[in-house]
């Protein structure tokens, strides 16, 4: 098959082919076909007859091709090792393809050695010469694949050094949209396994360090910076640049990479080889950065996808609603602690103190009680004006989920404490907190145009009817007697009590320091 430049082969190989792993032989055949696919190494396909499928499992893993059809994929279990879709075969090939029917095929890269004849067959990541700069052919065929920005950084710069550039450590910042944190920074250097991961917050830039960074100048869009530090003379204005000569490095280089809305990202790239980048290295890094960035951007935007819905609408819910709840309806019955609190005196206070004072307060409150949910391991779903509804479900058990729901209150009891300490010139927080569990439907409600994803149900009322009887019994924190039921610690009975809208009596509960 020849059209147009891109052409596909087969042809029997002359030699005798063996693979192994591990010092186990998987496949020998001297029957072996070799497929040559533009821009892709050779590959070699091998009788099933002539493959040890005795250790392989067949995966529900599919690819397709548009000439040799969808193929199907098998995993090694071998030595006490399991290799994930380690082979792949066609077993309904078109007619293209039909010479390789039955036949299997190994990735390169995932067994230990493959043999034509006497000698080993090198492993390349793409076929000689299919590509001017071997950047983007990984970038074509391999940078898909990974799953994180942390994934694309090292994965390329590992590239980087398999493919002779001589890149020892490098740096890559990436603004985001997140109402603590500025910039994502990835880490790495290459004696160092793995990528380290920053999310540095807004505080960040009015910082010495950054401020007199390059990453500054080239985000308010100054270009790029390179410092050849090996040569005399060699203009060492950033303390990043002073750091890196007095460590011995040879070259630095920050270059910007743009998104598609326009944002300025930065990757730096430092050497302490002699000589440095050479021109062609670094021409052929610059090829491909708008490609490489449209990847960053990929992730960046699911990133800030999750953390804008994790902010905004919790941490577990965020995550249904990015996993494809989304539809009104959508959601789940699920048995939880319902927690709800509300700031008292909340009218008279927003007249006296004015807007910006009042504002401060109900924040200050907010963080009390809100910021003790979470802390405590349970997920705040709404703020109702100047009250919260927040939820411990159950899944690692009712007594678990009510432990959590009562360190939460008393935490916030001493955040409220500490506040009104901080802050004598403000009137105090005054405020009730109610406990109840039971089942309720956790979902979108609302209308296609505008969905809510919260609790809904009895359950959810009577919660917040307990807390209402907070200021008619005098008590900071009250629960039901169903959650007094599960709860395995000590609680003090206040009586029983008639509930707003509800007809029969309930007996209610409350810390024994309360």
């Amino acid at each position: 098959m020849a059209e147009e430049g891109y052409t596909l082969s087969y042809e029997p190989c002359a030699k005798r082919v063996r693979i192994e792993f591990d010092g186990a032989w998987l496949a020998d055949s001297t029957r072996a076909l070799i497929l040559r696919e533009t821009r892709l190494p050779p590959a070699y396909y091998i009788p099933a007859e002539d493959v040890r499928m005795d250790l392989l499992r067949k995966t529900d893993h599919h690819t397709h091709c548009p000439f040799k059809g969808n193929a199907s994929y098998w995993s090694l279990e071998a030595n006490g090792k399991t290799v994930e879709n380690i082979a792949w075969a066609y077993e309904e090939p078109f007619p293209e393809a039909e010479r390789i029917r039955g036949h299997l095929s190994f990735y390169r890269g995932k067994v230990s050695a493959l043999y034509e004849g006497d000698d080993e067959v090198p492993f390349l990541a793409a076929a000689p010469g299919a590509h001017g700069n071997p950047l983007a052919a990984w970038l074509l065929k391999d940078a898909w694949k990974a799953g994180s920005s942390a994934e694309l950084a090292e994965q390329f710069l590992l590239f980087l050094r398999g493919a002779g550039y001589p890149v020892e450590r490098s740096t890559v910042i990436m603004p985001t949209l997140h109402p603590q944190i500025f910039a994502t920074v990835l880490v790495w250097r290459a004696d160092t396994p793995g990528i380290r991961v920053v999310h540095e917050p807004h505080d960040i830039l009015t910082t010495p360090r950054f401020a007199d960074s390059p990453f500054a100048q080239i985000i308010r869009g100054a270009g790029g910076v390179r410092r050849r530090i090996e040569e005399a003379g060699a203009k060492l204005d950033f303390p990043v640049v002073r750091d890196l000569h007095k460590e011995g490095a040879t070259d630095y280089v920050a270059m910007p990479f743009r998104f598609s809305d326009g944002q300025i990202n930065v990757m730096s790239m430092t050497s302490f080889a002699k000589g440095g980048f050479s021109a062609a290295q670094l021409g052929q890094i610059y090829e491909v950065m708008p490609m490489l960035a449209r990847l960053f951007e990929v992730h960046a935007q699911r990133r800030v996808a999750s953390g804008l819905l994790e902010t905004y609408l919790g941490h577990n819910t965020g995550s249904r609603v990015l996993e494809g709840l989304v539809k009104l309806g959508d959601g789940e019955h699920i048995d939880a602690v319902i927690w709800f609190c509300d700031l008292r005196d909340s009218t008279p206070n927003s007249e006296r103190m004015g807007r910006e004072a009042y504002l401060q307060h109900l924040n200050r409150f907010l963080y009390c009680m809100a910021g003790s949910v979470i802390d405590s391991g349970g997920e705040v779903l709404r703020y109702i004006g100047d009250a919260a509804l927040a939820i411990f479900p159950t899944a690692g058990g009712t007594a678990q989920a009510c432990e959590k729901a009562i360190a939460a209150a008393r935490l916030a009891l001493e955040r409220v404490r500490a506040v009104n300490q901080q802050h004598p010139e403000a009137p105090p927080l005054k405020f009730g907190i109610g406990l109840h569990l039971g089942s309720v439907t956790y979902g979108n409600i609302g209308i296609p145009q505008r969905l809510e994803f919260t609790v809904i149900g009895p359950a959810a009322n009577e919660a917040a009817r307990v807390e209402s009887m907070t200021k008619d019994l005098g008590k900071l924190v009250l629960a039901s007697g169903a959650f007094a039921a599960a709860y395995t610690g000590k609680l003090v009975s206040v009586g029983k009590h008639r509930l707003k809208g509800v007809t029969v009596e309930h007996e209610l509960f409350t810390l024994p320091d309360n």
